[in-house]
């Protein structure tokens, strides 16, 4: 499969070729086995960051793994740094980028011939299933248009294969408003919750009715929440300098409920339904608040539903990626996270964990012990931090192990091996395994839960909060019961009460939108999905969508509280601070920070040193030169294509955003 998105000039998608396969559609796709294996094809890997295949399911792939992306934001930090963060090291490509239909097209063709070889009664088997597997490819375009919706925004809605003609192909690069474009994905998933069912061959391996519903909700509450906090902005259809206007195909622009706030109404309320279906449908797995520290310890459910090898017994697991080797699919996740592999959470999302009394940190009574060392900041803390937080002294390795291991007291936030180092101290652990054979190169047979029901009871609790401005008794009840599974007081109000934005501000970007400070009812919402989906990697796309960077002016991302007790637990020689050759230095100086400061530690070339800065046109990527010029009617002006650029974002490969915005 090509790279780039039309076939003109032998620079092309492969829109006419057939996706590759062992056989094609015509002749294969003739009974429902046939189905299920030619889509499961589709479903992909670990490839979230990846331009072309970003939009396939996550899971696990060779070292890496979804529960090792919390990184880069206030939850998470890796040694490098992100280009997004400094207005102009970030520019547009000559080639390549998120404007990719490699899936599209793939997907498109499956569900052509799919659907006709169904309504023409040419595949054979049971119809239950056949329907289902149809489904499955609408699921799946859905996931993959929501990939580009998240990325590019406005974008083109091509529903099926093209002929290699250029007016063709020229014509159907025009970018439909994105919110058409979240309804389109909104209407893929209604076509797959009406074909599909939730006990498919395979079980919770394979897509489902509730996972599509999920999605659903997933997406209406994202493109609710970006045109609620971008209105009026380019980023969002009839905006003020919203590129669209500037084609006649997008001049005047319509919307299908009659305004931008109906738009937001009506995404709002389908993010509700949606998810309130998932959530009434689901229990929350328990927590019995036990940490295995010897191989006869009775197991932890909320614990091992992230870290075992079969998760389809745990009631609130949709769908997840198995794993197994000796079909040779197995991972290194673990061997990654069993060295933390210089990652680790931040000094500010420890801060934002509640208290197991419901209190913020800071507020009286609240019984927080401090900083001072890493384990103390779980002493009657909230389950999420204590579970999925590694601290030093917790129990590593308890299966397959002649003794336990231990992780060591001093974490290696000096190093820059990946085998020793941590970013931060705070070491992730969600989905960490305490099964040394999986911790082993190769042999890692860990699940990874893709879908799960928590997140419908997130959905449901900030969206009906938006719509309604109360917490009604289906948020009151998700929320409760979040809460009572961390171990922290269900009584949401108290902690409402008990919180001062001034403080939230100072440890949480998700506290602003717009740059200005949103009430605590909706904060303490944010901050209990923030801590529910610890270590998940969906921090970034919440931080869009809530336009949560506008405030971002040199802001600093800490780890541990090195310069205080900790660093007597060091031997001489290993926190290096203020050395006369700087590239000697192993963490930042105490003159900076009491907190390891990640990029601070050497000045000389280091674009992160003066910290984190954010411009508005990165909450979108840009459109590579490349398209602009296959699809100008000379292959030259760029004026003259039909696809416009991302706000604030030249036409000129090599430049950066426009920074004044």
């Amino acid at each position: 499969m090509g790279i780039c998105l039309f076939a003109i000039s032998g620079c092309n998608d492969y829109l006419d070729i057939q996706p590759e396969s062992t056989a094609s559609p015509e002749n294969y796709l003739k009974s429902d086995d046939q189905l299920a294996s030619y889509i499961i094809n589709y479903y992909g890997g670990n490839t979230q960051t990846d331009v072309a295949t970003g939009g396939q399911l996550p899971s696990f792939d060779g070292y890496s793994g979804p529960y090792l992306n919390e990184a880069i934001n206030d939850n998470g930090v890796t040694r490098n740094g992100d280009s997004k963060y400094v207005p102009g090291l970030k520019t547009v490509s000559q080639s390549g980028g998120y404007w990719n239909f490699t899936n599209i097209y793939a997907l498109n063709y499956y569900i052509e011939h799919a659907v006709a070889n169904y309504n023409a009664k040419l595949i054979t088997g049971n119809d239950p299933s056949i329907r289902h597997y149809i489904g499955e490819g609408y699921l799946l375009r859905a996931h993959e248009y929501f990939f580009r919706l998240k990325h590019l925004g406005d974008f083109p809605i091509i529903t099926r294969t093209l002929p290699d003609n250029k007016d063709t192909l020229i014509e159907v690069s025009k970018r439909r408003p994105r919110n058409e474009v979240a309804r389109f994905i909104i209407s893929d998933l209604d076509k797959a919750i009406s074909l599909m069912n939730n006990n498919p061959v395979g079980g919770k391996t394979r897509l489902t009715k509730n996972v599509a519903l999920l999605l659903k909700a997933r997406v209406a509450l994202f493109e609710a929440t970006w045109e609620k906090y971008h209105a009026g902005t380019a980023m969002v259809p009839n905006g003020s300098g919203w590129p669209g206007a500037s084609k006649d195909y997008n001049s005047n622009y319509k919307f299908p409920s009659g305004s931008a706030e109906g738009e937001i109404n009506w995404f709002l309320e389908q993010a509700m339904d949606a998810s309130a279906q998932v959530a009434d449908a689901f229990t929350l797995t328990p927590n019995n608040k036990v940490i295995r520290s010897t191989p006869t310890d009775q197991k932890n459910p909320y614990y091992d539903m992230f870290s075992c090898t079969n998760p389809s017994g745990y009631s609130e697991v949709i769908m997840y990626r198995a794993f197994n080797q000796s079909l040779n699919v197995a991972h290194s996740f673990n061997l990654q996270a069993y060295f933390s592999s210089l990652r680790g959470y931040t000094h500010q999302f420890e801060q934002s964990f509640l208290m197991q009394n419901g209190l913020p940190i800071y507020a009286n009574g609240s019984g927080y012990k401090g900083d001072d060392y890493i384990a103390d900041t779980k002493v009657n803390r909230d389950w999420r931090w204590i579970l999925f937080m590694k601290a030093p002294g917790d129990p590593r390795a308890v299966e397959n192990v002649s003794a336990v291991e231990y992780y060591p007291a001093a974490p290696g936030i000096y190093s820059t091996d990946t085998k020793l180092g941590t970013t931060t101290g705070y070491m992730y652990g969600k989905g960490v395994t305490q099964n040394f054979n999986y911790t082993l190169d190769g042999r890692d047979e860990t699940a990874f839960v893709c879908f799960r029901a928590s997140e419908a009871y997130l959905i449901y609790m900030e969206a009906s909060y938006l719509k309604n401005g109360t917490i009604d008794s289906k948020a009151d009840k998700y929320w409760r019961a979040l809460r009572e599974r961390a171990g922290v007081d269900p009584d949401y109000t108290k902690t409402i009460a008990a919180t001062d934005m001034s403080k939230e501000a100072l440890n949480d970007w998700g506290a602003y939108s717009h740059n200005k400070l949103v009430d605590a009812t909706l904060y303490n919402i944010r901050r209990e999905r923030r801590c529910e989906l610890i270590g998940e990697g969906m921090r970034w796309d919440d931080l869009i969508r809530w336009r949560a960077l506008d405030q971002l002016v040199n802001f600093q991302l800490e780890g541990c509280k090195i310069w205080g007790p900790m660093q007597k637990l060091y031997k001489t020689g290993l926190l290096l601070a203020d050395q006369a050759n700087e590239k000697k230095n192993t963490v930042s100086s105490p003159s900076l920070s009491d907190y390891l400061r990640v990029y601070q530690i050497v000045k000389s070339g280091n674009e992160y040193y003066n910290g984190f800065n954010f411009c508005q046109a990165h909450y979108l990527d840009p459109i590579s030169i490349q398209h602009f010029l296959i699809t100008a009617p000379d292959g030259q002006t760029i004026a003259d294509s039909p696809i416009y650029q991302n706000p604030g974002w030249p036409t000129v490969a090599g430049e950066g955003a426009d920074t004044s915005k």
